[in-house]
């Protein structure tokens, strides 16, 4: 099992059709071993929803004729970049773990009387490509280095209940060092790869799937507005309800417009406007505007 307080720091990016063609031809993989992978997860919750009310999830993933148990709670940040804790073991079957679980710290409240009533609720399952990137060695061979992160691509489905969404995505993980260099490695990968960023999990997508309900948060500072428009896109993109896509361009015009950006943020602002296509999916400028904006936005905020 991971360690007591266990922390997954990561930045997710949402692919159009295009976006694994062109993730595999970028010149930072070309001498990357990549190794590839078929995952099955299933999550579980109450009938009721109450892991989902809480924003955690309990999940089964079956890989490489492993089961691995892991339990996240909800992420911290905007604009794609997150932090949560996680907490990751080993398994001997199929089964939830309730005696590991109990001892959790989400757990130890009133989420405690849920276990007992845990079911599954959705599967997602994929095909996971995944490169280990290592940068920052020093010119002694025996230094550590000191940025490693996990670039993965995952494509497949969710399944929830009687509805279905594709998984089309690239989740950056620092393993070790500085979050700095998430933002770098997702910038370089936006000079080649339509992309833009997510603010929605899996499970999340899924449970939203299954309610078919996605809720918007409020926002008034340009932080909030960023992750109101990233979250207006993955439901677009889930739901196909095209009043989703109104909301997210009528979000980038507030956000542009909004008196606390300084020139900079609002020129990265102003290219998100027109750098969607009539799908919603991101042209070439929307990856590199909406990260630049976003790592400005946190490095100003509490995010970091």
């Amino acid at each position: 099992m991971k360690t007591p307080t266990p922390l997954e720091v990561e930045i997710k990016l949402a692919l159009p059709p295009t976006g694994p063609a062109a993730l595999n031809q970028h010149p930072l993989l070309a001498s990357v071993p990549v190794s590839q992978h078929a995952l099955t997860n299933t999550y579980f919750d109450t009938p009721l929803g109450d892991l989902a009310n809480a924003r955690i999830a309990v999940r089964l993933r079956e890989v490489d004729g492993k089961v691995l148990h892991t339990v996240k709670t909800a992420g911290q940040g905007s604009g794609g970049f997150s932090q949560r804790q996680e907490w990751e073991w080993q398994v001997t079957g199929p089964q939830l773990d309730l005696m590991v679980l109990a001892k959790l710290p989400p757990f130890q409240g009133e989420l405690a009387q849920a276990l007992p009533s845990l079911v599954p609720t959705l599967r997602t399952d994929f095909t996971r490509r995944s490169w280990q990137l290592i940068s920052g060695l020093s010119s002694n061979a025996t230094t550590e280095a000191s940025n490693h992160i996990e670039l993965v691509l995952d494509e497949g489905e969710i399944i929830s209940g009687r509805y279905r969404t594709s998984i089309c995505e690239i989740e950056l993980e620092l393993k070790k060092g500085e979050p700095e260099a998430l933002w770098t490695l997702a910038l370089a990968l936006a000079a080649q790869v339509p992309l833009r960023p997510s603010d929605s999990s899996k499970a999340a997508r899924g449970n939203m799937l299954s309610a078919q309900h996605w809720p918007l948060p409020d926002a008034q500072t340009p932080t909030e507005w960023l992750h109101r428009t990233t979250l207006t896109l993955d439901a677009y993109h889930d739901s196909q309800q095209a009043s989703f896509l109104a909301e997210a361009h009528q979000a980038i015009k507030t956000l542009a417009e909004h008196p606390e950006l300084d020139a900079t943020t609002r020129t990265y602002a102003q290219v998100l406007a027109h750098a969607l296509d009539a799908q919603g999916q991101p042209q070439a400028a929307y990856g590199s505007a909406a990260l630049a904006l976003a790592y400005r936005l946190a490095y100003q905020t509490a995010l970091r």
